[in-house]
């Protein structure tokens, strides 16, 4: 099996033998995601495997710990895997020609991690498809695209989890429009200093930002992601609920005021990590003033998110809501800045 890490300039491989159902594809992985001998393991939302063949069959093994991926051939949904544990889909009677395969993981996984255990075809194995731009998303719920395909607010975890489609949360919309890779580092509930309802403190999205797995200690390696662009929408939770007895701020103003340092902190160390990239900061109404004063003390763009129909599980954005963000950043990124 071959895999070529999608943010390497030069193709990351590992050779194994041609397996019993074909031969190996190389491969393009979207997101982070850590190799681990002949598989890829990854947690994070939003990760995507690639590959492209001539032939009119092959074959998609993966280990699935809970997260719901879904099969694409040739830009088509072909099958959703919702059941946990090892699967092999196997296409076959595709018109004699080039394809593109293509796994999409759709749902969030706050602990716990898959599987890719690699594409095989009895055809001929190619190059994988291959961008020249790369965003990045860096947020909470709203970029994991929390509950958005779901037709009502009301929503138990389970719900949350069945219905949420990071495919189609505003980031990877506005990467496909874009004719970009992305890759997305979020994690629902989680502020700059302050998570939801104040809850597990200490342990904010900058605190996770540099981990492999998300919910695992371990540090990502760097692994030559150079994006040209980096979105960063947080702020949600920090501001979302009243503070209580206890927690580490006296008062709004103080927990503002926290909030505002640790964003620029952050802010400037993804600059010093990529200096290439564009950075463009997203606030909603009650917190855009602090996003906007972090973007002017950092020289990045900020972006006012309008109000929104909330429509998605227990009022987060809906289908409609992403598309709205998404041509809010298209517009944004039309406009100069650093």
């Amino acid at each position: 099996m071959k895999f070529a890490a999608l943010a390497l300039l030069a193709p990351l491989v590992l050779s194994a033998a041609p397996a019993p159902d074909g031969k190996p594809l190389d491969v393009h992985i979207g997101g982070r995601a850590v190799v681990e001998g002949k598989a890829i393991r990854f947690g994070w939302p939003g990760v995507y495997v690639e590959g492209r063949f001539r032939g009119t069959e092959v074959n998609a093994r993966v280990e699935t710990q809970g997260d719901w991926l879904r099969v694409s051939v040739d830009g088509k949904p072909f099958q959703t895997l919702v059941t946990p544990g090892p699967a092999v889909v196997k296409v076959a009677r595709l018109k004699p020609g080039i394809h593109t395969i293509r796994i999409d993981k759709l749902t969030e996984s706050q602990s716990g991690s898959s599987r890719f255990l690699g594409f095989f075809t009895h055809g001929t194995p190619l190059a994988p498809p291959v961008r020249l731009r790369r965003i990045e998303f860096i947020g909470d719920s709203h970029s994991v695209g929390y509950g958005n395909t779901s037709p009502t607010r009301e929503c138990d975890e389970r719900k949350v989890h069945d219905t949420t489609d990071t495919s189609q949360a505003f980031g990877p919309v506005l990467a496909r429009r874009l004719g970009a890779d992305y890759r997305i580092v979020a994690y629902s509930g989680y502020g700059v200093v302050r998570n939801y309802a104040g809850g597990k403190p200490g342990e904010n999205l900058p605190f996770l930002y540099l981990r492999a797995i998300p919910g695992e200690p371990a540090p990502a390696r760097a692994d030559g992601w150079r994006p040209g662009i980096i979105v960063i929408n947080l702020g949600t939770n920090d501001f979302s609920t009243k503070l209580h007895p206890g927690e580490a701020w006296a008062d709004d103003a103080a927990l503002r005021a926290a909030y505002r340092k640790r964003y620029i902190d952050f802010v400037k160390e993804r600059r010093r990590q990529q200096p290439q990239a564009r950075l463009v900061l997203m606030g909603a109404e009650n917190f855009y003033a602090d996003v906007a004063a972090v973007a002017r003390a950092t020289g990045v763009t900020a972006v006012k998110v309008p109000t929104l129909e909330m429509t998605g599980c227990n009022w987060h954005p809906s289908l409609k809501d992403h598309r709205t963000m998404a041509d809010l950043l298209a517009a944004a990124l039309k406009t100069p800045g650093r």
